[in-house]
């Protein structure tokens, strides 16, 4: 029974995670759009940032019942929650609810039938995704957190965006910076995110090259494996083609004899 009922539970959650996908993308585009919209135009109407407000808490509000009824279908619960820490996060930090946006990226990557098929496509479609995302959402948060500090160097959307796509890159001009504490979380996190991007494309690199010189390593075999077999039959050839000759030499004395 125990088996029985673990198998239901894990094909309900199955089910509802697929149902729940994209309703839950639509709700992470829709959060997005309604966190940035009041960081690149600040001076929006109030009824404008209300309405991005009410967004912001239905979406937070979706994720969690998602969140909550996957763990209520999951089987072992902690064990649940222990190989769903950033769906976690996602709930309790709001400006990483948008990571989710990567289940997008997920969906879409079908559609490259040749890469998506390999392991590798998959990675190379997840880094362009959280690589986006990343600078996105650092741009976005840093702005918010930076605009209206004394001594803040950036102050727009537009600063945001530089800043975060010189410090993702390791360029680091030095024009932009954040001076406040949230700040400069947020350009650690950034950091960090950049590094990890950077050893996961490097990794791929390296995965790729691997493949093709194994892959011509086994032609080169397969091609000296079919030459050995040809000269093995040439040589088999030969060999029967002199005993049929001594045999026929020997014919005529046999004859004489």
């Amino acid at each position: 029974m125990g088996n029985g009922a673990s198998i239901v539970n894990v094909n309900r959650r199955e089910r509802w995670e697929r149902a729940a996908e994209w309703p839950l993308t639509a709700a992470a585009l829709a959060f997005l759009v309604a966190y940035a919209v009041p960081i690149v135009r600040p001076s929006l109407p109030i009824g404008a940032v209300t309405a991005c407000g009410w967004v912001l808490t239905g979406t937070w509000i979706a994720f969690g019942v998602d969140y909550a009824v996957r763990l209520g279908l999951a089987e072992r619960r902690w064990q649940f929650v222990r190989s769903n820490v950033l769906d976690l996060v996602v709930i309790g930090l709001p400006v990483l609810r948008p990571l989710r946006l990567l289940r997008l990226v997920a969906l879409l990557s079908v559609l490259n039938r040749a890469g998506a098929r390999s392991l590798r496509g998959r990675v190379v479609t997840y880094v362009c995704g959280a690589t986006v995302l990343l600078i996105g959402t650092a741009a976005l948060a840093v702005t918010e957190a930076e605009r209206g500090v004394p001594g803040a160097t950036i102050t727009s959307a537009g600063d945001g965006l530089w800043w975060a796509v010189t410090t993702i890159t390791t360029v680091g001009y030095g024009d932009r910076y954040p001076v406040s504490a949230t700040g400069r979380v947020i350009a650690v996190a950034l950091m960090v995110g950049g590094i990890a991007l950077l050893g996961v494309v490097t990794a791929t690199i390296a995965s790729w090259l691997v493949d093709r010189v194994q892959q011509e390593n086994e032609q080169e075999q397969a091609a000296t494996r079919a030459q050995v077999r040809a000269l093995a039959e040439e040589v088999a050839a030969l060999r029967e083609l002199l005993i049929a000759q001594r045999e026929t030499d020997e014919a005529p004395d046999r004859s004489v004899s």
